[in-house]
């Protein structure tokens, strides 16, 4: 059992405190190109991080060491190099005693898998798509995935945790014979039992017929529908640039006006946007795991605390920002974990077609690329537009136009938004390896700044 491996490997630590996690994960995949399946198959993983903290006059030194783990012994001697590391480790600045402990009732239970089974039906809808592609001349390329990992987490205050994620994704990516005309959908699952690979082929061909008409735009700003990926993409970034405390410290879009600090009670929209997040918003652990610090944001020294559902954003007002509770303790603020989920939610109940229809001249994307910040202080990113830019005349889509590298802040985009749809489940484009669950509406834009034309198709 991978309970008695933790309880052997606490047992061999000779640092004053120890964390071990271990993650058992398996995956199954489908992969597609040109119309073909190209590869299909399962996968397991096992790995276990080990956190040895000494004390020193009550701060912490921390050694983490992660590896694969095959059996008991691995598992021992990973805890055998954490405290050999600890012993010479810095201060950590984010030192913070270990969470009172909680024991799961599940604890001792084994890993919950998943198999290829689990993309059955996809498969026979996928099978009926590539063949339509085929015959219509298209292309269409992408691949389906599912994974379950298992977590455990026990520690030497006591704490015996445990969580089963499990998520899959889809991506479908249809292309004209020239491979110019390209259209992109993509949809984000617990268990495959909510993805149908007609519906999907269906409005991923309906986009591509959009694109038999070509356009050709300069450079500029325009009315803009970014759709529920595209702000998924750009929200997500702003999530992981709000530090509590980099923003204390005056380097971030989210620093107040004053010394130490931050832009917490302001408005940042017009529109009475929420923004979410933990197991209560989006499928989640309900505590931290922490296999790695990311320095402001989350701390080995966290784990097994509580990961409880904060509101970020509340009716367009910054209601709050994620620190560890090291630095939320110094600040005298409360500790709020960012869980890996995301909802905004804007109070609309109008569809991305309704936001479609009411426009008179503006375009509408499909997703964001290679999206890279430009300045940290105002969160300026840029990046490029990908598999669909449309223009919209009337409340009709005309026709397909250029690519543009774009020159936005997220942060300014919401205050500059006139116009969102409902909130729906989305996949995001450029993050989706590591955030899976969101829920985004569309937004409009009336001003964004599509800075210079991209060759890329």
């Amino acid at each position: 059992m991978i309970t008695d491996w933790i309880e052997a490997g606490l047992s061999a630590a000779t640092s004053d405190e120890c964390v071990v996690i271990v993650r058992d994960s398996t995956e199954a995949n489908l992969r597609w190109a040109i119309n073909m399946l190209t590869t299909n198959g399962q996968m397991h993983h096992r790995s276990a991080t080990v956190v040895a903290i000494s004390r020193v006059d009550g701060v912490g030194h921390a050694g983490v060491v992660s590896g694969p783990v095959a059996a008991q012994d691995d598992l021992v001697a990973l805890v055998g190099q954490a405290c050999t590391t600890a012993q010479t480790a810095p201060a950590s600045d984010d030192s913070a005693p270990l969470p009172a402990p909680v024991v799961d009732e599940d604890y001792a239970e084994d890993a919950v898998t998943t198999s290829i089974d689990v993309l059955g039906s996809f498969a026979e809808g996928l099978g009926r798509a590539l063949a339509a592609s085929f015959s219509a001349g298209t292309e269409m390329f992408g691949y389906a995935e599912h994974h379950s990992s298992t977590v455990w987490v026990g520690t030497s205050a006591g704490a015996r945790r445990r969580a089963v994620e499990r998520w899959g994704k889809v991506e479908l990516n249809a292309k004209s014979s020239d491979r110019i005309g390209s259209a992109w959908v993509g949809r984000s699952t617990v268990d495959f039992s909510d993805i149908d690979a007609d519906v999907l082929a269906a409005e991923v061909t309906r986009r591509l017929s959009w694109c038999d008409n070509r356009l050709e735009l300069p450079a500029g700003r325009y009315e803009t529908i970014l759709p529920p990926s595209a702000v998924a993409d750009l929200m997500i970034l702003t999530y992981w640039s709000a530090s509590g405390r980099d923003a204390e410290q005056g380097r971030t879009v989210f620093a107040g006006a004053q010394p130490g600090t931050t832009r917490v009670g302001e408005v940042l929209s017009a529109l009475p946007m929420t923004l979410t997040s933990g197991p209560e918003a989006l499928p989640a652990p309900p505590f931290a795991i922490v296999e790695g610090s990311v320095p402001g944001l989350t701390s080995v020294y966290d784990n097994g605390a509580p990961a409880e559902t904060v509101a970020w954003l509340h009716d367009g007002r910054l209601a709050a920002l994620p620190y560890p509770r090291a630095a939320a303790a110094a600040s005298g603020v409360p500790y709020a974990f960012p869980s890996d989920n995301l909802v905004l939610d804007a109070g609309s109940n109008r569809s991305l077609e309704d936001l479609i229809r009411s426009t008179k001249r503006g375009l509408l994307l499909t997703c964001l690329w290679y999206i890279r910040e430009v300045d940290i202080s105002s969160l300026l990113v840029t990046g490029l537009t990908r598999d669909g830019v449309y223009l919209i005349e009337n409340g009709e889509i005309v026709g397909m136009v250029n690519n543009f590298r774009f020159n936005e802040s997220p942060v300014d985009l919401l205050r500059r938004a006139v116009e969102a749809s409902a909130s729906e489940p989305t996949l995001c484009r450029e993050w989706n390896d590591y955030f899976t669950f969101t829920s985004m509406p569309a937004l409009r834009v009336p001003d964004f700044n599509m800075s210079t034309v991209s060759k890329a198709y």
